[in-house]
């Protein structure tokens, strides 16, 4: 039988290589995974015990379905393939996402994807795979998880836990703020008040010849302050004629 060959990727959940299943498990080497929870129409969820021969959990309980993905497979195609491989379950389409999981120790250093899907059965169990299966109420699981957590896969513990109480949604990263979208989102300065225009020879010309004829100015004929009166002008005495200067009268000659 052909060794699986898996993708393994980086702390960001992209492919960084291919490795060998046992390669990968033995160093630890993050890897993908998916889970999938089949209810029935009761709410009961199917689990599955593992099979003694598996390297990681023999005999413990598990997810519906699970499984890694193959080199170059998806998440969505992988879920729908292991629902038919391990218990012959065939969808027309691939189940809801219900949410993800980070690589961790806890899931075997996987990034693992869960989904979520409802179904009666019965089930055709691949003997390889699984020693048997049943549906069980979730508070018999709780009650059972509680008494003997060991019974259960670890992956399938953390994934429960999660369904139970989802995990909040992570906040988006803030990409950091280059000087190019700095200078985008800066308010523009204020425009400039437009320069006066230089003014030409030719434009100082054009301007005369357009410009009203000024009126002459009127030259203001200085005005003659009155001459003042001396201060203590006495008025002069009427002057008589003498007599020589008395026409019509004639002037007798002195006796002798």
């Amino acid at each position: 039988m052909t060794e699986e060959i898996f993708d393994v990727v980086d702390d960001r959940d992209r492919v960084i290589g291919r490795q060998t299943r046992r390669e990968v498990h033995q160093h630890g080497l993050k890897h993908r995974a998916v889970h999938v929870l089949v209810f029935n129409q009761r709410g009961e969820l199917f689990l599955q015990k593992r099979s003694f021969k598996k390297d990681t959990f023999p005999g413990a309980w598990d997810s519906s379905a699970s499984g890694h993905l193959n080199a170059g497979e998806n998440y969505d195609t992988c879920a729908v393939r292991e629902l038919r491989e391990e218990i012959g379950l065939f969808v027309p389409r691939c189940p809801k996402r219900q949410f993800k999981i980070d690589a961790c120790e806890e899931t075997g250093r996987e990034f693992v994807w869960v989904y979520r899907c409802d179904a009666n059965g019965p089930f055709r169990l691949n003997q390889e795979e699984l020693e048997c299966g049943a549906f069980f109420k979730p508070d018999h699981i709780n009650r059972w998880m509680a008494e003997r957590p060991r019974d259960f896969a670890d992956s399938f513990r953390l994934v429960w836990k999660y369904f139970l109480n989802p995990p909040a949604p992570k906040p988006a990263k803030v990409r950091p703020v280059t000087k190019s979208a700095k200078a985008k989102t800066s308010p523009r300065p204020a425009p400039k008040a437009p320069a006066p225009a230089r003014k030409t020879v030719k434009s100082q010309v054009l301007a005369a010849k357009s410009a009203p004829p000024k009126k002459a100015k009127q030259q203001q004929k200085p005005t003659k302050k009155p001459a003042a009166k001396p201060a203590h002008s006495s008025p002069r005495r009427p002057v008589r004629a003498s007599a020589k200067a008395r026409p019509g009268k004639r002037v007798s000659k002195a006796r002798r």
